[in-house]
């Protein structure tokens, strides 16, 4: 069972940035892609990015491209995802997701998930 604790989230102006980070508890953590999704309210939650256990290959969702970067660590078993140029509708609770074998898009193909860490965005 993979444990997943998520910090970093918070309160930031339109324009600024935020990284959150995931610890895993994890002690093969490098077998396991890692991921992001965000839930605002009355919303399934949705795909941001996910990162592939050897940090080689990484996909995002269309709307956080060329603004967030997703990165891990091996070595401290944690991922991060670095945002910048934040928007109001980045607004949500951004939650950890783990996999041993898909880099999918849904929330079906994580079985792991953290606790959620609140990012707001003011304008």
């Amino acid at each position: 069972q993979v444990q997943l604790v998520e910090s970093g989230g918070g309160l930031v102006q339109a324009g600024g940035s935020l990284r959150l980070s995931c610890a895993a508890s994890e002690r093969t953590f490098r077998n396991y892609n890692m991921g992001w999704f965000r839930q605002v309210p009355g919303k399934e939650r949705a795909f941001v990015a996910v990162i592939s256990g050897s940090g080689g290959s990484t996909r995002y969702t269309d709307s956080v491209k060329g603004r967030f970067t997703i990165s891990r660590d091996n070595a401290k078993n944690t991922v991060r995802l670095q945002m910048n140029r934040l928007k109001p509708e980045d607004t949500a609770v951004y939650y950890c997701v783990a996999a041993n074998y898909e880099m999918g898009y849904e929330m079906a193909d994580y079985p792991y998930w953290g606790q959620g860490t609140q990012v707001t965005v003011s304008s």
